[in-house]
This record gives structure tokens, sequence and C-alpha cells, in this order.
């Protein structure tokens, strides 16, 4: 099965693993600037990723890029690990 187009992929940590099946908790974290005051503000969003083989804890670094709608709020799918949690 060959992915159409560019699909967006985002680095992220893993906050949420092993209570749903196959599905674990991806925060992305941004930086913006304030318009007015030119301060950069952190700002994190929380996406619901698929993980076909419940392989991911909390605490990893992965990559996860976009896909077509696999449930009500499940539009992404983990692509790989970047970095492990130590422990």
């Amino acid at each position: 099965m060959s992915e159409r187009g560019n699909n967006r992929t985002l680095l992220g940590v893993v906050k949420s693993s092993g209570k749903m099946d196959k599905t674990v908790v991806v925060q992305v974290m941004r930086r913006v600037r304030h318009p007015l005051y030119k301060k950069f503000i952190t700002k994190y969003k929380k996406y619901l990723a698929h993980d076909e083989r419940n392989e991911y804890r909390e605490g990893d670094k992965v990559v996860i890029s976009e896909s077509r709608p696999l449930s009500r709020l499940k539009r992404w799918r983990v692509q790989k690990l970047v970095e492990r949690k130590p422990g």
C-alpha cells in the first residue's frame, strides 16, 4: 500500500501508552512568537497516533505522520522511534 501526497511529519514524546489498544498519545511541542511582545511561547498539542504492535512506551521520542482517518479521533501513525527513554 503506497501513501499518496506529501504527508506531514511531527516529532513528539509519547505521553500515554498501554491504556488504549494500538494507540499512543503523542505530545508535540512548538514555539511561537507573541505578535505584540515578541516573546517566544511554548505551545503543546496532543495527538492520538496508531501503534500497530503496542511497542512504544511513555517518554519515547517518536516521529508521527499524517494518514487517513483510522477512528473518530485518530489521524496519525507512529512512523519511527527516535530515542528510547532510558530505563
